[in-house]
Formats: structure tokens, C-alpha cells, sequence
């Protein structure tokens, strides 16, 4: 039930996520002025298209079938 592990400490240093994370998150740093600027100023708050996109790539990564299973 608790941990005393990172996530960083489970992961290899070879694994390819490792990779792909840094591909992503340079990306992401490109677009965020991008993605700030369709937020809407009022109105309930929605998920950050980030950490969306960082979901669905592990989702399609993975070939898990669909967003439910994913939480999970």
C-alpha cells in the first residue's frame, strides 16, 4: 500500500518512456502559449490539454481501450 520509491527510482534509465517524455515535454512547452490562449475566462475549469494529451499518448502507447481503464 505505501511506497518509499520514487516513480523516478522504478523507471530504468534506458526505458524508452524516459525518451518519449522528453520529446513531449519539449513539445508541449512550444504549445502551452497556445493552449493558454483557447482557455475561456469564466465557467468551470477543464482539464489542462496537457496532461489530456500526455493521457492519451500513454493510452495509445499502451492500447489501453478506453479513458475508464485508463484511470484505473
Amino acid at each position: 500500500m505505501f511506497s518509499y520509491l520514487s516513480p523516478e527510482a522504478r523507471v530504468r534509465k534506458d526505458h524508452p518512456l524516459r525518451a518519449i517524455r522528453a520529446m513531449v515535454d519539449e513539445v508541449l512547452a512550444q504549445l502551452s502559449r497556445r493552449f493558454y490562449a483557447m482557455y475561456a475566462s469564466v465557467g468551470q475549469p477543464s482539464i489542462a490539454p496537457e496532461k489530456w494529451l500526455r493521457a492519451q499518448l500513454l493510452q495509445m502507447l499502451y492500447s489501453v481501450r478506453g479513458a475508464r481503464l485508463l484511470i484505473d
